[in-house]
């Protein structure tokens, strides 16, 4: 069995105070993906940024303080890769993938954007390369015999049922047309070919969702967007037997505006 997690920490200084530390020592999960981690790793409490028992490998941002992924492994990796061959986004701390036996995991923090604004514009540019390199990645992985899974915060909601309030946000970013048919493409045969895991395991259900804003009270209410994906080739996805969002218990407990998603794979 193959347990992976992944989860946007939101700031991971900020999220060990708050109970990061605690989850993590708790954790089944063989695989941890983390997204925003916002930090340098000699910033990073010693528990966090070299725990016992796992191997690690921190992608941080060239910004200082913006994105930055991980991936800790409880078994060594046969190869670590940062970034996806881009001159503009290896070193922005979006993309870190492990090659582990059988199978190719990476942590992916894809752009949030903003309708009207470079930061849309720079979305779509990522949009463009990464699909390129997922084609790449699968056809690479199947000749070595591996399976690929992507996950991470996707930042799109790519149906109705992925986001609670989809009518107020179809002019959102997250929630765009084009960007759902990029998402499609992603999992389009002769595509991107992959699959959407957890919704393949929960096909007829609102959510269950993985973001919930701090404003108002969407947590309470459970009015959050289903953005944080575990994206696979089929193979893989036919071994999932088990995926669920680790929400937090009370608004007073989460230590990040995201909730971990975690799937069991039968390999």
């Amino acid at each position: 069995m193959l347990t992976v997690t992944s989860v946007n920490v939101n700031g991971l200084r900020a999220a060990a105070k708050k109970g990061f530390v605690e989850w993590f020592a708790d954790t089944s999960a063989d695989v941890l993906c983390l997204q925003e981690v916002r930090a340098e790793p000699h910033q990073l409490p010693e528990e966090v940024r070299a725990p016992e028992g796992w191997h690690v490998t921190h992608a941080p941002a060239a910004a200082k303080g913006r994105a930055g992924v991980a991936l800790y492994t409880r078994r060594a990796p046969d190869a670590v890769r940062v970034g996806f061959g881009s001159s503009e986004f290896d070193t922005s701390g979006r993309y870190v993938e492990a090659d582990l036996p059988g199978v190719t995991v990476a942590s992916l923090y894809l752009p949030s954007g903003e309708v009207g604004t470079d930061r849309q514009d720079e979305k779509v540019r990522f949009m463009g390369e990464f699909l390129a390199h997922l084609k790449t990645l699968r056809e690479r992985a199947a000749a070595d015999g591996r399976e690929v899974l992507i996950t991470g915060d996707w930042n799109i909601a790519h149906q109705q049922a992925d986001l609670k309030n989809w009518r107020a946000n179809q002019k959102n970013s997250g929630f765009l047309p084009e960007e759902r048919e990029w998402l499609t493409q992603v999992f389009t045969p002769g595509a991107g070919g992959c699959v959407d895991v957890v919704r393949a395991l929960h096909p007829d259900v609102a959510g269950p969702y993985t973001w919930w804003s701090y404003r108002g009270r969407a947590f309470d209410n459970d009015s959050g967007w289903r953005i944080d994906l575990h994206v696979s080739t089929p193979g893989l996805a036919a071994k999932a037997v088990k995926g669920y969002v680790e929400r937090a218990a009370t608004h007073a407990e989460r230590w990040s505006d995201h909730a971990p998603v975690t799937v069991v794979y039968d390999l």
